[in-house]
Parts: C-alpha cells; structure tokens; sequence
C-alpha cells in the first residue's frame, strides 16, 4: 500500500547557541579551554547550534524523551489531530535517557497518551531513520491507519564538562591533555534536536504530501572497524573493549569509557569512499535512478568538510546532482545526529518550495561501523 506523510514537525531546545557562547555553556574541563574548538568549528562550518541546556543554571531542561514529545506535540496532519490518535508510535536515537526501558516507551510515557504499538530503535544517525522504515511498514501493511516516528538526539548532555572532571591530566596523550581527541571533537560538532514526522495511506487533500517511494539501508559492519562509538574503548587491533568487560563501574570511569568518541583517522579515510562508491553505487543499480529526475537532494552530512567530497565523488560516478538542488540546515540547526533529516525535511516542507511532482533523495550516513540509508520521497 502506498504510505504518505502528511506532516513533519521539529523541535529544537532553548536558543540558538553561537560559537563564542558553546564553551560557556558545556564548560571547559578543568577550567581550561579547549586546544582544538576553533580548527573543529572551521571545519565543520555550523555557526549555530541548540542545547538541552539551560544557559543561566547549567542544568538540563528537557531529557531526550521530553525533546520527542514537543516534536511529537507540533504534529498537524489535519484539523483536531491529537496524539491521542496515534495508533503506532516509532522513536528511534542515539543514547537513550536510560538503558531500558526503551526511548519509545518513555516518550509514550511524557505524551501519556492511550495504549498503542511502540517500537524502540537503536543506532546512531540512521536510528531515526530505520524508526521511519518500522512506521512505514506498519501502515503499508495494515498493522495500523497511521504512525508516528520520530529521531532525536540530546547529545550535550554527554558533552558538559562535569563529565569529565573526574579525569586527570594524562601526559601520554600530548601536552598534558585532559580529553583525548576523539572524545574532544565531537563536544564542537554535536547539539540537540527532536523530529517527528505523520504518515497514513491517505494524502492530504488541500495541502501537499510526500509519497515515501523507497528506503535503500545498508551496513557494512561486516567489513569495517568501529568508527563512532560509547560505552567502550577502542583497542589497537581495532577490536573494542565494552564496559561490561571490566571489573568495575568505577574502572570504566577512570579510563572515560562512556564519553561519545569518534576515530576521525577511518571517518575521513572511509566515509566518502562506503557512501558512494558502494551504497549510492548499490543504491542507483537496484533503483535505476538518474540524478536529473532530483528535484531536491537532502544530505545529512556531519561537517562541511565533507560537503564537497561528497559531491565530487558523486559526479565521479555519473550522479552530479548541482549545489542550486541540495537543502541543508547544518550552518544554522547544527549536527542533530538521528534528528538531522526530520530537521532537514520538515524546514523544506513547510518552505513554500516544493511542487507536485518533486523527487526528493534524502542522504544518511552513519558512522557507527559504516551504514547508509537512501530514501526517495515524491511531492504529490
């Protein structure tokens, strides 16, 4: 059956955060400010950003669960839409606000909404994404006359400094560093956001739908390392070491194991490479898609470092989609990891911008161990 969204909200929390301003906000480790915050934020290219944090007291004020509600709550499919109605319920992110129960649970226990279908996914970026496939799926097969699913993230919460001020001086990393590269860059490229978006197998009848056409999702775990991770160390064999391996909580502490990290040597080496050159290769070969039937092409991509990496590596390969047809937020909404497309997408379906017939190729990579998604969406 064919499966429509009929509306896209998003939520972002307090006010937009500069780049002079995110330092006063997450706090400086140790009280000393970070070496390598200007040579991430000129890379990455975000100029603004949205924190779960209240800037006057340091405290978070909304968890994880509560930033999916008052996306959820944004929702307007039609006229008197209350989350009362929802039938099924789909949230996926990165690092739940507890090990379990799981995040759709505890946002269907902020909405307290009647009892309905809840599936919780798991993963990092494209953990909103295969949230999306499980609401998709379960209205094109009749499980249920509607969805709701939802990606988001509250990564400043694993990013105040308070995190890490049980950590001493280690003199093996260079300059008596406190936090370590991989776990220092992500404080400069990661922020806060929820999306939600409506679907039905009924378009709207006085306002624009998109067809959800195709989701392509693939991983290459089975062939690549451990890129972006937490909860663990990585070793020199490029095996990772788990919290649970280890004697005591208070062992996984001292060597930071729960801190975000990111192995930027094989992000940079891979990324491009297993986006391109293997899934949208895979991708095009199994779709037969051609890059002048885009109307609008929707990357998630982490930094604009790799905006025209990107780009090249898909003209080299016959797919040139023109700059004028990409549609990004990341300069001004920042890097929402699994709420990044719901973020995306709602922006430009509430623009003005889109026509009947429009394709739409949504982007989204995950670093993870190395998985994409492509998903086709047509304007109807």
């Amino acid at each position: 059956m064919t499966v429509y969204i009929n509306d896209i909200a998003a939520f972002l929390p307090n006010d937009p955060v500069d780049n002079d301003h995110m330092e006063e906000i997450l706090g400086k480790v140790h009280n000393i400010p970070s070496r390598i915050k200007a040579r991430i934020l000129k890379n990455n290219g975000i100029a603004t950003r949205y924190y779960s944090i209240d800037p006057r007291t340091g405290k978070l004020n909304y968890t994880n669960a509560q930033l999916t509600a008052e996306a959820i709550r944004k929702l307007r499919p039609f006229d008197g839409f209350s989350v009362d109605q929802i039938q099924c319920l789909c949230c996926g992110t990165t690092i739940a606000d507890v090990i379990c129960p799981g995040h759709g649970l505890m946002v269907q226990g902020e909405l307290k909404n009647p009892p309905c279908e809840v599936i919780s996914t798991s993963g990092i970026c494209l953990s909103g994404i295969t949230a999306f496939k499980a609401a998709y799926m379960n209205v094109a097969l009749k499980f249920s006359d509607n969805a709701v699913a939802t990606g988001s993230d509250a990564a400043s919460s694993l990013m105040r400094s308070n995190f890490f001020e049980h950590l001493k001086n280690d003199s093996a990393l260079g300059n008596h560093l406190i936090l370590s590269f991989e776990s220092d860059f992500l404080r400069w490229m990661l922020s806060d956001a929820a999306g939600a978006i409506f679907l039905s197998r009924k378009k709207n009848k006085n306002k624009i739908s998109l067809r959800v056409d195709w989701f392509e999702h693939v991983s290459y775990a089975g062939e690549m390392e451990v890129c972006m991770y937490a909860g663990a160390v990585k070793n020199d064999d490029g095996t990772v070491t788990g919290w649970r391996e280890l004697g005591s909580l208070a062992e996984a502490l001292e060597k930071n194991f729960f801190a975000l990290k990111q192995d930027t040597s094989i992000l940079n080496q891979e990324i491009v490479n297993v986006c391109v050159n293997k899934a949208l290769v895979r991708t095009i070969n199994r779709r037969k898609i051609k890059a002048e039937d885009i109307a609008w092409f929707l990357p998630h991509y982490s930094s604009e470092y790799f905006r025209d990496k990107l780009h090249d590596a898909m003209a080299a390969i016959g797919f040139d989609i023109p700059y004028e047809k990409w549609f990004t937020n990341l300069s001004y909404k920042g890097n929402t990891g699994s709420a990044s497309i719901y973020v995306i997408l709602e922006e430009i379906f509430h623009s003005g911008r889109l026509k009947k017939g429009d394709k739409i190729l949504c982007f989204i990579p995950e670093s993870g161990r190395f998985s994409v998604a492509y998903v086709l969406l047509t304007v109807v």
